[in-house]
């Protein structure tokens, strides 16, 4: 405006007072800038009169442009912030019922420690075909990681039919056995019920690992049905733990409790279990070479379950290069029994203090 009275009167400067509004629309709000667009129609009126334009087509023109395009930027901001917010409502739903379908796991259950991370393959998904749960009896704690054939949607379906299976029976299924072979029958069941609608049900799968520690945390027993064997930490040594009897995986029409065999191996005080899913052994870098998660385990010295997971982790990062760039969910789970020795190492470790 202070230039329309700097410049002689011939130049109509009141015809730029539309570019006001419209620039204001690309960093603020629909409300500041229907503010600005009323602000901008008295400077071209100040300007226009100054001019000696008012009453005259001029005036009418200049005034008609600011309304127009003030009403079309006006009504591109109120879109999209209302778009903006039904985004981030819709974001926020989804992210409570994925929550809800992949429960954080308690950080402890009696002397037992647990320690988990999942990470999706898509970058705006909390879930998706990998899965984890645990259940308490009164003599034990129940472990279930499995890995569901297939991406997406159908694949959180499936991991949702066998995370309900299991939330409801593994409290009053007496033995590991039977709580598989009902695990089994509830995703068979499960892959049935949607035969109708998806012909590549009969394809389908899920890998499953089931676990059991006693109170005393004395040892393992241990189902396999085609999953990634765990590894244990004890003594300062890791090994895996292969099962004896493997199974095929879960919705193969395999729901005898005699195909599912218990291996049961004693467990060191202090010692980890450490669970995972392929999406970390299987892992690539840019060369095509695979993640070796043995290796990287062999090297920890540390005696944390969260520690160890964070190692993992990072190692995962920087073989995929530096960021975790994944073509398949990465499920960990890391279970120890309570050591007071490495919580009083914890504990004793003096703390660095910067100084002279």
């Amino acid at each position: 405006m202070v230039a329309g009275f700097m410049l002689p009167r011939s130049e109509h400067l009141a015809s730029l007072m539309a570019t006001v509004p419209a620039a204001t629309a690309t960093l603020a709000g629909a409300r500041l800038t229907a503010v600005i667009a009323g602000l901008s129609c008295v400077g071209s009126l100040v300007l226009d009169a100054y001019d000696g334009l008012l009453g005259t087509s001029i005036f009418a023109v200049h005034l008609l442009a600011i309304i127009l395009v003030s009403g079309c930027v006006i009504a591109f901001r109120t879109l999209r912030e209302r778009n903006t917010r039904e985004l981030i409502e819709l974001r926020t739903v989804a992210e409570t019922v994925q929550r809800v379908l992949l429960r954080p796991l308690p950080p402890s259950i009696g002397s037992l420690r647990i320690r988990s991370e999942y990470h999706a393959s898509h970058p705006h998904a909390l879930v998706g075909g990998d899965l984890y749960a645990v259940s308490s009896t009164p003599d034990s704690v129940r472990i279930l990681i499995g890995d569901v054939k297939g991406k997406g949607l159908p694949a959180v379906e499936d991991a949702a039919a066998l995370l309900g299976a299991f939330r409801s029976t593994a409290r009053k299924t007496p033995s590991l056995s039977q709580l598989m072979a009902t695990l089994d029958e509830a995703v068979q069941a499960h892959f049935d019920e949607i035969s109708a609608t998806d012909p590549n049900a009969a394809e389908r799968f899920i890998t499953a690992l089931l676990l059991e520690i006693p109170a005393d945390g004395s040892s393992v027993r241990m189902i396999n049905c085609g999953h990634p064997p765990p590894f244990v930490i004890e003594h300062g040594k890791a090994h895996s733990l292969p099962s004896m009897l493997p199974a095929p995986p879960l919705g193969l029409n395999n729901t005898r409790t005699s195909d599912y065999a218990t291996t049961v191996l004693p467990l060191a005080t202090g010692a980890i279990v450490l669970l995972y899913t392929d999406g970390v052994a299987e892992a690539r870098d840019t060369g095509g070479n695979f993640y070796e998660l043995d290796a990287r385990i062999a090297a920890w010295s540390g005696c944390d379950p969260g520690d160890l997971l964070r190692y993992v982790l990072d190692g995962l990062a920087d073989h995929v290069g530096g960021e975790m760039r994944l073509d398949d969910d990465v499920a960990l789970v890391a279970v120890q029994h309570h050591d007071t020795e490495c919580a009083s190492r914890r504990i004793e470790q003096p703390a660095h203090v910067d100084g002279d």
